[in-house]
């Protein structure tokens, strides 16, 4: 059974963090080799997205307010899936959910992404679109992307 969990961090429970912090890890740092600070500082004023299935955590986004990452724009980000079940469309689930919330909590907010160059295209199926040229960020090429609010 899959289950959302939508939370401020002040609101999510300790084993709700340490989950979110391990799939991360797992992924950006170990499985993506890249080493940075992913505890940034702008977890606490976020909200995160996780989604289980049954006990396990498979999939979370981070939903940054304004002012955070960009001005003028609210942003989604440390988007990741587990390895195991990324053919099982739990990216596009978890996608379709995040910008979904965004604009509930973040209503008529245009949302900026640092996308993964190769995940350009997913983001552009959501009404993404590319905003200049690509660029290194952590040795991965990324691409600037906005999505114009409702």
């Amino acid at each position: 059974m899959q289950t959302f969990i939508f939370k401020h961090f002040n609101d999510l429970i300790v084993q709700q963090l340490y989950d979110l912090l391990q799939l991360r890890e797992e992924v950006f740092q170990l499985e993506q080799n890249c080493l940075y600070k992913d505890v940034d500082d702008k977890d606490k004023d976020c909200y995160h997205l996780l989604l289980y299935k049954d006990a396990e955590l498979v999939a979370y986004s981070r939903l940054v307010p304004e002012g955070i990452s960009y001005e003028g724009y609210v942003s989604i980000g440390r988007v990741v899936s587990k390895t195991k079940y990324r053919k099982e469309g739990l990216g596009k689930l978890l996608m379709t959910e995040t910008i979904q919330q965004m604009e509930k909590i973040f209503p008529n907010t245009p949302i900026k992404i640092s996308a993964q160059k190769y995940l350009q295209k997913f983001y552009e199926s959501y009404g993404f679109a590319t905003v200049g040229e690509w660029y290194m960020e952590d040795d991965i090429p990324h691409i600037a992307m906005i999505k114009s609010s409702n």
